[in-house]
């Protein structure tokens, strides 16, 4: 078996010397970057018998707690000739010796001392995983270069959604409805117009705006302020003979004092319902109101009351609209547990609220984007009813708002992250 070492300025040069020199049928044993650039050890006719002969070796005590050895080394090691056996002292010498007629019958037996593991064999396992990961960065690094020359427009739209914190995902799924060519003087519009394009809006209020609407969503996201925006946009324009106010929020303290006070202010009823029947019946004595709002218990994704609270109202108020709160400050795998948590009530839209609150709006627009929840209403203030609009109405505000919220950062992202997320090939089977 033949080993050589070979330095080059990059991975991709040093295989090229080992294939030249070696052949296809060169093994790569390790690899490491030195002060000159990157190390391979390699060999040729390899010997598997006399490799695993070499794993197999115990490693001596004393060298137990020193740095593992590379692959090179324990195959040399592996070479070099056994020390020759120290005599055996005769046991008829020695008082305590054990004749083997003993040592056969002996109930006691002597346990098997514990394995340690091979350090050879570790070592070549990390390097090899080195080795691997190296590839795959400079594999991504070059695909995505490559994609570059080939799709400049695509990649464009890549990299400035990704400066968005919009989803690596859901930047694909953009891009790839990109033209191929464009007569923008800036390019950098399609990404707006993309988003702008694709993301998805109630365009029409006139089936959430009227009915029975359940407004649901974790603690804290702004659900009875958003109600009683609906419900204050309602009164300017049909008045409050016909609206009601409903609260099955008992568990947070004061829930149902600040959803009273929205409702004496706008002369509306309020009615209270603890459980899936109490609800019921709530909604059969109100069933002449044109609007029923009901204000549900926040609970998080996680909350083991939170199946009870969602079987209560789909027992009390099974025709209901389901609005989702979305805070839009949330990071993306919160925003991704609370749609998936209230999936179960199959919302019709989400409200988008605490827009003023969030430092990118990328998460949000992902969630969106990803599960095709429609948007209802954007939420940027405290102010009732002033600060809700209709989201079809601001759909390109919201995206022009998406892109500067990021302005004042690097817009463009990093090689290192457009690589990895857009340069790997497909994993195979």
């Amino acid at each position: 078996m033949k080993i050589k070492r070979y330095t080059a300025v990059s991975m991709r040069a040093a295989l090229a010397q080992v294939r030249a020199e070696q052949g296809a049928d060169a093994v790569i044993l390790s690899s490491r970057r030195s002060e000159e650039g990157i190390e391979v050890v390699a060999a040729v006719d390899y010997d598997e018998a006399l490799f695993v002969a070499a794993t197999r070796q115990r490693a001596p005590a004393a060298d137990a707690a020193k740095e593992p050895q590379s692959a090179v080394a324990v195959l040399e090691t592996a070479r070099k000739p056994e020390p020759e056996p120290v005599p055996r002292r005769d046991a008829t010498r020695s008082a305590t010796a054990v004749r083997p007629e003993a040592a056969r019958t002996s109930p006691v037996s002597v346990a098997a001392a514990p394995t340690r593991p091979d350090l050879g064999y570790v070592a070549m396992q990390r390097e090899l995983r080195d080795l691997r990961q190296a590839l795959e960065t400079g594999l991504a690094g070059m695909s995505w270069n490559d994609k570059r020359l080939r799709e400049p427009l695509k990649a464009r739209v890549l990299e400035e959604l990704s400066a968005m914190d919009i989803a690596p995902d859901v930047a694909a799924a953009l891009a790839a409805l990109a033209p191929r060519r464009t007569t923008l003087e800036n390019p950098s519009h399609i990404s707006l117009a993309l988003l702008a394009k694709y993301l998805p809006v109630v365009d029409d209020l006139a089936g959430v705006n009227g009915g029975v609407i359940a407004v649901v969503g974790p603690t804290g996201a702004g659900k009875t302020t958003t109600i009683a925006k609906i419900a204050a946009h309602w009164c300017m324009q049909h008045g409050s003979q016909d609206l009601a106010l409903v609260s099955t929020d008992g568990y947070r303290i004061g829930a149902r004092d600040q959803l009273m006070t929205y409702a004496r202010i706008l002369g509306a009823p309020m009615h209270v319902a603890n459980n899936g029947k109490e609800l019921a019946r709530v909604l059969e004595r109100l069933k002449s109101k044109k609007l029923i709002l009901i204000d549900t218990a926040g609970m998080g994704p996680r909350d083991v009351r939170l199946n009870e609270q969602l079987a209560a109202l789909q027992l009390g108020a099974a025709r209901a609209q389901v609005l989702l709160a979305l805070p839009a400050q949330g990071e993306g795998h919160a925003l991704e547990e609370i749609v998936k948590a209230f999936a179960r009530l199959k919302p019709v839209a989400c409200v988008l609220t605490k827009v003023d609150e969030a430092a990118s709006l990328g998460a949000v627009i992902s969630t969106t984007l990803r599960h095709r929840l429609k948007i209802a209403y954007i939420c940027n203030g405290q102010r009732v009813p002033e600060d809700l609009h209709a989201a079809h109405q601001r759909r390109v505000w919201l995206v022009r708002t998406a892109l500067q919220m990021n302005e004042p950062r690097v817009r463009v992202r990093d090689e290192a992250y457009l690589a990895r997320n857009f340069g790997r090939a497909p994993a195979h089977a």
